[in-house]
């Protein structure tokens, strides 16, 4: 019988060939010396998303993190729960935690998401950051 009580370690599901996301994505790793994030590059490989329930389209155009309890997250909220695990950004994540601030957080992140989105399927690899 599995143990709850046992932390999952936080995992994020990122599109490595979005060069704006390679480039962000590089800079949290090398934040975790720690080693506290499993980085899940879903362009290389999409199966992790299958056990969550996420399709590869539904990935790519959001972010979506599991947390600690291995509940899934998305959007603003995944990158709160991400940035409460990496140095630096920890204050981020505690300034940002009041529920309207995430609520515009997320709604601004959903417009950047779409057109980020959009332009990525238009040009595939081709795309600049």
């Amino acid at each position: 019988m599995p143990n709850s009580a046992i932390p999952h370690p936080v995992t994020m599901y990122y599109d490595g060939g979005c060069p704006l996301c390679a480039k962000e994505v590089a800079h949290y790793i090398r934040l975790d010396k720690s080693q506290k994030v499993t980085w899940t590059d879903i362009n290389r490989d999409d199966s992790a998303l299958k056990p969550l329930g996420i399709t590869r389209q539904m990935a790519m155009r959001r972010l979506h993190v599991t947390d600690r309890d291995g509940k899934l997250v998305t959007g603003a909220y995944a990158f709160q729960t991400l940035w409460q695990e990496l140095p630096y950004y920890r204050v981020l994540a505690k300034l940002v935690s009041p529920a309207f601030t995430m609520r515009l957080a997320d709604k601004v992140y959903a417009r950047f998401a779409d057109y980020r989105y959009k332009k990525r399927m238009k040009c595939g690899d081709q795309c600049s950051s």
